[in-house]
């Protein structure tokens, strides 16, 4: 496979070698410097002939627990690709997403909260009226893009509502998962069929195939439906967790190997995609999620079983977020601004070229793919229903407040107690009041 870091340089190679490209890429880029700007906060350095394509790969049920290079989790799968991404990129610590998928997809598609959308549990609809990403990002760039979305919609189940939302090509998983990996039915552009190929490969099958039919640039949503249950273990040319039986007893037992199988089948499928990129990641963006916490079925310490997917604590929200590739200057650092999932959909639209930085609930951290002194959220926040019944939650960089839905609140300090293991609220002091109020207030502003 050819190295994601050595893309780079045999771009410029091959550049070098052929001056007539040379000199027409000069002449264009004379031509759109001489063009003005009707956006005075655009970036200086992004250049004017980049349509970079645009891959988001969404991970279903993927905490920092059982991702490389942090700190969460004893154990960890062998990810060699997203090892690369993150060597040749830019790795967040303070990324939110929902506690559950479907809110957390909503927020990516719309740029807007389940509290707008009226997406905040698991079965949930989301509105056809919904100016959907892939609509905005092909407005922005006056039709330029391609526009895909393979595998997990869970956003509806009428088979053509991702076409009808400005998705050109849609293959996939209509709903929440699947009883079995390897026979499934796939809906692709209105259509059924059962497949019995596992899905995290039939998946990359059709990005390859999608992505070797572009002439224009593009802008793919993979979302595996991988590691999210049924655990089971993932075909052994795509894992390195062994020999392992495939009796459900077994499975049941010691989930967390079997879990592990399915983390790094995405791992190598999602560097077969890659490679079929026309030159890499020259002239492509990888964004590389998970769409909330681990299950509690194979959550590792310090996070606990209660306190990971499905909860508004560290563990169910806090997330592994990676962007590498084109543009992304800040190579193998790290960034602890706090950022939140709605704001992908600006994100992801200036990176093809809008000049629009915030809409709805989306602030773009664009920016921050290229250097650290930009401004950035004060405040981001998620959200639980259940049944009707919401909890929700807001932080800064340093304190975080949880309202219940039966009113109880908690404060805790990120900073000295990551894991949220000391309420604040308990004995508070007259600073801590007045902390829990600006958070309790700014929360109110957002829901409004």
């Amino acid at each position: 496979m050819t190295s994601i870091m050595h893309l780079s340089k045999n771009f410029m190679q091959g550049l070098v070698a052929q001056p007539t490209i040379l000199i027409q890429l000069f002449i264009f880029i004379l031509i759109s410097c001489e063009k003005p700007s009707t956006n005075t906060s655009k970036d200086p350095e992004k250049p004017e002939s980049a349509s970079p394509n645009i891959l988001l790969v969404i991970a279903d049920d993927m905490g920092k627990d059982a991702f490389p290079n942090y700190p969460e989790g004893k154990e960890k799968p062998q990810l060699p690709i997203l090892n690369n991404l993150m060597a040749g990129g830019i790795t967040f610590d303070n990324f939110w997403t929902y506690s559950v998928c479907s809110p957390t997809r909503a927020s990516i598609l719309t740029g807007k909260l389940g509290y707008h959308t009226g997406v905040m549990e698991v079965e949930q609809d989301i509105s056809l009226n919904e100016e959907s990403l892939h609509s905005f990002l092909k407005d922005q760039t006056n039709g330029s893009y391609d526009t895909a979305l393979i595998g997990k919609w869970h956003l509806s189940n009428t088979v053509t509502d991702p076409n009808s939302m400005g998705v050109d090509y849609y293959s996939g998983i209509l709903g929440g998962g699947v009883s079995s990996y390897t026979n499934w039915n796939r809906v692709t552009n209105g259509e059924r069929e059962r497949v019995d190929t596992y899905t995290t490969t039939e998946f990359s099958n059709q990005a390859v195939q999608w992505i070797s039919q572009r002439n224009k640039p593009w802008f793919l949503w993979l979302a595996y439906n991988a590691p999210h249950t049924p655990f089971h273990l993932a075909p052994t040319n795509l894992h390195s967790q062994g020999n392992l039986s495939e009796d459900e007893a077994m499975i049941e037992e010691n989930p967390l190997p079997y879990y592990f199988s399915a983390i790094e089948a995405i791992d190598t499928e999602l560097g077969r995609v890659i490679e079929s990129i026309p030159n890499g990641l020259e002239n492509t963006i990888v964004i590389f999620l998970g769409d909330n916490g681990t299950p509690g079925q194979v959550v590792q310490s310090p996070y606990r079983t209660r306190r990971a997917k499905g909860s508004i604590f560290q563990g169910g929200i806090n997330v592994p977020l990676v962007i590498s590739g084109v543009g992304v200057t800040r190579t193998g650092e790290r960034e602890d601004a706090i950022i939140q999932s709605t704001d992908l959909f600006t994100t992801i639209a200036q990176m093809a070229g809008s000049h629009i930085s915030v809409k709805h609930n989306s602030e773009s951290f664009y920016p921050l793919l290229r250097g650290t002194d930009v401004d950035s959220r004060a405040y981001v926040y998620a959200e639980k229903s259940t049944d009707g019944n919401v909890s929700y939650t807001v932080r800064n960089t340093q304190y975080k407040l949880i309202v219940d839905a039966d009113g109880t609140e908690s404060v805790y300090d990120l900073k000295n107690d990551p894991y949220e293991r000391s309420n604040l609220l308990v004995d508070a002091s007259p600073s801590i009041n007045e902390v829990r109020n600006i958070l309790f207030q700014k929360a109110l502003q957002i829901r409004n």
